[in-house]
């Protein structure tokens, strides 16, 4: 187990556990946190724990070309049930993100130290947010952080049936635009799973990724 000091270093991905656990210790600074992000490496820890870091293997990603839309949300799409928007409301995502309940989680691993990083992320120009919207409310969306040609997406909500899916298939076809060629959904869900996010082997995707965020 390696513990951060300030220094901004982290160690070999093969340094972490069978968990993917890395390190512990260190800060939430821009600095920090696009290191790591360039590393594969991504902060997840509860309130009152310690900031721990983690590089998965197998990773969980979706490349943008393999998205899967299925007949049921295309019929969702094509009604125009949902309006979808970019940065909007990037704040308020990210705050559903933390506070709306997902069955089967006891909490949120968003604390505010999180919520309040990401925020200046956002505003230096990483961070970004999908949202879907009707009605003129916002019933889902989700975040994550863009460098170079690499979405690494961090948590998603939903306050309506597909309205998750919804904004991630949208924001994933905006993101084809942009060229963006990965996307790190970090870990397994079957929610991703069905729209195309599949395991990889950590060292490809490292490899995959020193090409991309450059």
């Amino acid at each position: 187990m390696h513990i951060l000091t300030k220094d901004l270093i982290f160690p070999p991905a093969d340094f972490a556990n069978e968990d993917g656990l890395l390190a512990i210790g260190g800060d939430l600074s821009i600095d920090r946190l696009l290191l790591a992000y360039r590393n594969g490496i991504f902060p997840w820890f509860a309130k009152d724990e310690p900031i721990c870091w983690y590089t998965p293997d197998p990773r969980f990603v979706l490349f943008p070309p393999e998205l899967k839309v299925s007949n049921s949300m295309r019929t969702v799409m094509n009604k125009g049930l949902f309006k979808f928007t970019i940065d909007k409301v990037f704040e308020a995502v990210i705050k559903n993100c933390q506070t709306v309940f997902r069955k089967g989680q006891p909490g949120t691993w968003i604390t505010d130290e999180m919520l309040a990083a990401y925020i200046k992320l956002h505003k230096a120009g990483y961070a970004h947010s999908g949202e879907a919207w009707r009605d003129g409310e916002l019933v889902g969306g989700m975040y994550g952080i863009v460098i170079g040609k690499v979405f690494f997406g961090e948590s998603m909500f939903s306050k309506q049936s597909n309205a998750s899916k919804f904004a991630f298939i949208k924001f994933t076809q905006h993101l084809q635009k942009l060229h963006v060629q990965l996307i790190d959904c970090q870990v397994y869900t079957n929610h991703l799973e069905s729209l195309g996010a599949k395991m990889i082997e950590r060292k490809y995707f490292l490899e995959i990724l020193q090409t991309l965020v450059n």
